[in-house]
């Protein structure tokens, strides 16, 4: 007997991957190395207010492994632009596409390249963005991103409270210039989500294994980061079967703990691909949660 749940997740999947890819306006390098580029998207929809638009740095999930890249993200980027802001989609470097031993399939991320490419990206927008994407307004930005992509956003928005031990260039002395940031079933408390065994034990993996677990903990988890003084919401379905709600209610409540409100809004009858799949309602609302911080 088929598990209903698994089927609508496939079928929420299949829907979300049915879009082809949707070629930027503009590409930017931020490094030398391949993945090292981000995708402008010039706002091409209605605006809701005359002069530049607000930016929207878009970073992409599949559990930080190599074989998912940013084009299965573009086209909410594509959808975004429509709805008249001006998008950035980030690439980023990702794990080996390759198992190793013990790893249970492709490996999660890189360390510390992953954390170097996300903080190097968005330290590089203010140059980047008046070249490739001059209609945008960088003073409001909002970033936002899926999944492990939301683990990223929530990430580069708490550069400026890492350990002071962080690398120099993961740490901000001060808050990054963000309007906020809206985080869509982010893998947002990684002790949460390693209880759940999310993606296979991604989280554990970006941190290079259980005997760096602890130690490295600490400048990764967005549950650790708090508060970030940054306005900051999570879009989460209630059906999610491979990021489960609790994960973000669980960072929800460390938030608090720590004496910041985060918005969550949880989505009846939604899984985890709808909220970037422009075919679906959630999308919708994803757009709407962006545009109550960037305007």
């Amino acid at each position: 007997m088929t598990d209903p749940a698994v089927e609508r997740d496939a079928a929420e999947a299949a829907s979300a991957f049915a879009h082809p890819p949707v070629a930027p306006d503009a590409t930017g390098s931020y490094g030398d190395h391949p993945d090292q580029v981000i995708d402008f998207y010039a706002p091409h929809g209605e605006p809701e207010a005359a002069g530049p638009a607000p930016l929207v740095v878009v970073l992409h999930g599949g559990a930080w492994r190599a074989p998912y890249d940013r084009q299965h993200i573009t086209p909410l980027a594509d959808f975004l632009a429509r709805r008249g802001f001006a998008v950035a989609n980030v690439e980023y470097r990702r794990g080996s596409s390759l198992p190793v031993q013990g790893s249970g399939g492709a490996v999660a991320g890189r360390w510390p390249e992953t954390f170097d490419d996300v903080a190097a990206a968005m330290d590089a927008l203010p140059e980047l963005v008046p070249a490739h994407l001059p209609q945008a307004d960088t003073r409001r930005t909002v970033v936002t991103g899926h999944s492990a992509g939301g683990h990223l956003a929530l990430w580069a928005a708490a550069r400026h409270v890492l350990p002071p031990e962080s690398p120099a260039a993961w740490r901000l002395s001060s808050p990054p210039l963000l309007r906020g940031v809206v985080a869509l079933a982010p893998i947002a408390d990684f002790v949460a989500s390693e209880e759940l065994g999310v993606c296979g034990g991604a989280s554990a993996q970006l941190l290079g294994g259980s005997e760096l677990w602890a130690e490295r903990l600490p400048f990764a988890d967005p549950a650790a980061l708090l508060p970030t003084g940054i306005a900051t919401t999570v879009v989460h379905g209630r059906d999610d079967i491979v990021v489960p709600a609790s994960v973000a209610e669980s960072y929800v409540a460390a938030a608090a703990k720590a004496g910041e409100t985060v918005g969550l809004t949880l989505l009846d009858g939604v899984g985890h691909f709808p909220l970037i799949d422009p075919a679906a309602d959630a999308c919708a609302v994803v757009a709407e949660e962006i545009s109550q911080l960037a305007w």
